[in-house]
């Protein structure tokens, strides 16, 4: 199950961007593409676990789900990827580059007091590992 590890990698930056606030984290909000090959149950589940012991401990986890979209590099069309995820266009068949659906991002950190510490134009990518 590699969404423990993505929430080990979750947990560790946050407390990092955090460490100086002497704060608890009230939540935690991630993008997530629907391509991102991430089980948003598995991920909640273990976010609990590597939350444990934290200052992110008893925070809420909050998943903003991306829709997998491409665009036809024949004729310039753009669709919704659909899942399992179609990449050749409906209209002419040619091959569809991938525009979203692969993110996986901190996008916002609420502190205890309700302050945001991190906002979405400073959001970070979570590293695979």
């Amino acid at each position: 199950m590699h969404e423990l590890s993505i929430a080990v990698a979750v947990v560790e930056q946050v407390e990092e961007a955090v460490r100086d606030q002497g704060r608890a984290v009230e939540s935690l909000t991630l993008r997530i593409g629907e391509l991102a090959g991430v089980v948003p149950e598995a991920l909640d589940f273990s976010f609990g676990l590597a939350a444990e012991g934290t200052a992110l401990a008893g925070a809420r986890l909050l998943i903003e789900t991306v829709e997998a979209r491409g665009r036809c590099e024949g004729c310039g069309r753009e669709a919704p990827t659909g899942m399992p995820p179609v990449l050749w266009c409906a209209g002419c068949g040619a091959p569809l580059a991938l525009l979203r659906g692969r993110e996986l991002e901190i996008v916002r950190v609420t502190l205890a007091d309700g302050r945001p510490e991190v906002r979405d134009e400073e959001a970070s990518h979570v590293p695979h590992r």
